[in-house]
């Protein structure tokens, strides 16, 4: 049995994939769905601990971002014509806010994409959001991953203009602190507290 015949409102991939923009053009999909390397990526349920350290590191973030950034969650990055991801926090540059009806943003406008590590979605968050990331230029990029307690550790990495690929400039497992993009200073075992 063909899978349209189960699913007969799911929609076709055109013969050269889809774009970022269909994304925004087809209706009903489902939430958090993203565009990669032409293909619908769908998102399944999300973990406690997923949704724990996203929320530590969307305040810590926030506790300290200078006026002219801003933090946000869950939102599309338009990497590419056929590069839609979203990553679980991205810290943007403020002017590039639009007021209450955005839905997403230019990979331009992006100085930090955080990827929390799912089971769903360890293949993407490990290897090939980074290399999309990268790609478009994004200055830096974050992947966090729980230990054996769930508790965050947070992989990060600078962009080398020169190489076009990410360098990691750390391991953090109990505190988060760096100066860039800003000032940073996160407790990362007060996970245990939310």
């Amino acid at each position: 049995m063909d899978v349209h015949e189960l699913f007969p409102d799911w929609p076709r991939p055109p013969y050269e994939g889809f774009t970022a923009e269909d994304l925004f053009r087809l209706p009903d999909l489902p939430p958090h769905t993203q565009v990669i390397d032409g293909s619908f990526v769908f998102r399944s349920p999300q973990s406690d601990f997923h949704s724990t350290a996203n929320c530590l590191l969307e305040n810590g973030l926030d506790r300290t971002v200078p006026k002219h950034l801003d933090v946000v969650r869950e939102m599309v990055v338009i990497a590419g014509p056929r590069q839609a991801p979203e990553p679980d926090i991205s810290v943007i540059r403020a002017e590039a806010r639009g007021g209450p009806d955005t839905d997403r943003y230019a990979a331009s406008d992006v100085v930090l994409a955080l990827e929390t590590v799912s089971p769903d979605s360890e293949e993407w968050d490990r290897r090939r959001k980074p290399r999309l990331y990268a790609d478009a230029g994004i200055p830096y990029f974050w992947r966090v991953e729980g230990d054996q307690e769930y508790r965050p550790v947070v992989y990060t990495y600078e962009l080398d203009p020169a190489g076009g690929d990410y360098v990691p400039t750390g391991v953090h497992r109990d505190r988060l602190a760096l100066s860039v993009p800003y000032d940073i200073d996160i407790d990362l075992a007060a996970i245990d507290e939310l």
